[in-house]
């Protein structure tokens, strides 16, 4: 990268970037970003440095999750800032590890990038199908056949072990063990718990406290430290992401778009206002950018954009047409 801007000016674009984060600009908050950005070559610059950021993230910082950021005092946000601008300063190596993504992810036997989805044939024939921004290591042994999902979301149909003494197939986990039983089931981490989801035959969850389950056909729960929930039934759209697809049934429109976000990269935010609007339907992940068009053609809501790593659905006003700012 080139030098980095004028630090007076990183921390006034990081000022910017925790603003978009935590709040829902007017439009005339909007044009005088747009001033802002466009006063010099210097603070485009400033701007282009947080563009890298985002995409080097990939996902959003802990440090900026707009619920936390909402709830911050104008001093702790002020702290925010500061460090935030401290970030833009170091450059690239810093952004990484601020990421605390661990390194054993990078060094996974399996990995896909954000976005990016992938089928694995294993050695005794079970099909293992890794979702986007996902890394196992594939442990084969004398003794067991293991799959370790370091992170993000795997879907598998078990093969049979070609061994004369059979091998269980487990799937270990932040917080315990999956056991399959000749099945094909959906493993997700979801950062505070395992979100297991059976759709033929069945498995056992062992969690690292000894809590044990079975669960068969149709059936999900969730699991950690604590224990297993009561679990729910499942619904085969829970993998329809293994056809490039995400099948929506009356979700929340701001559950919708934080699915979606795990498939591209920078924010992608919901303005409260249009949290709660009902969406059903199939939205392409490959094209994340076509999914956003697809809702602003079909729902009160306009996409707006301050950057292509920077967007937040908002409500359409009443008499506008559908657009997309840019």
């Amino acid at each position: 990268m080139s030098a980095a801007p004028d630090p007076a000016l990183l921390e006034e674009a990081a000022g910017w970037l925790v603003r978009f984060q935590s709040e829902t600009l007017s439009p005339s908050d909007l044009a005088a970003f747009e001033r802002w950005r466009g006063r010099s070559a210097a603070h485009a610059a400033a701007w282009r440095r947080v563009e890298a950021m985002l995409r080097g993230f990939g996902q959003v910082p802990p440090a900026l999750g707009a619920r936390a950021l909402r709830q911050l005092e104008r001093p702790a946000r002020r702290q925010v800032v500061r460090a935030v601008a401290g970030l833009l300063v170091a450059g690239p190596a810093a952004w990484l590890a601020w990421r605390e993504l661990p390194w054993r992810e990078w060094r996974a036997d399996v990995r896909t990038a954000i976005g990016e989805q992938r089928q694995v044939l294993l050695a005794d024939g079970t099909r293992l199908w890794l979702n986007t921004a996902t890394a196992v290591d594939i442990l084969y042994s004398a003794r067991q056949r293991l799959v370790w999902l370091r992170a993000g979301e795997i879907l598998l149909a078990t093969g049979t072990d070609p061994e004369p003494q059979a091998r269980p197939f487990l799937v270990r986990t932040a917080f315990g063990t999956v056991r399959a039983l000749g099945t094909r089931f959906m493993v997700r981490d979801a950062g505070r718990a395992i979100q297991v989801a059976v759709f033929e035959d069945a498995v056992e969850i062992l969690t690292s406290a000894d809590a044990r389950r079975r669960l068969h056909a149709g059936q999900q729960a969730r699991f950690n430290a604590d224990g297993i929930d009561p679990g729910q039934a499942a619904d085969a759209a829970l993998v329809s992401w293994e056809h490039g697809m995400l099948a929506a049934r009356d979700w929340r429109l701001a559950d919708l778009l934080a699915e979606l976000a795990r498939y591209r990269r920078g924010f992608l935010r919901c303005d409260p206002e249009v949290a709660g609007l009902r969406v059903s339907g199939a939205f392409p992940l490959a094209d994340t950018d076509a999914s956003l068009r697809l809702l602003e053609k079909t729902l009160p809501v306009r996409i707006q954009r301050v950057t292509p790593y920077w967007v937040t659905v908002v409500a359409r006003q009443p008499g506008s047409e559908t657009a997309v700012t840019n």
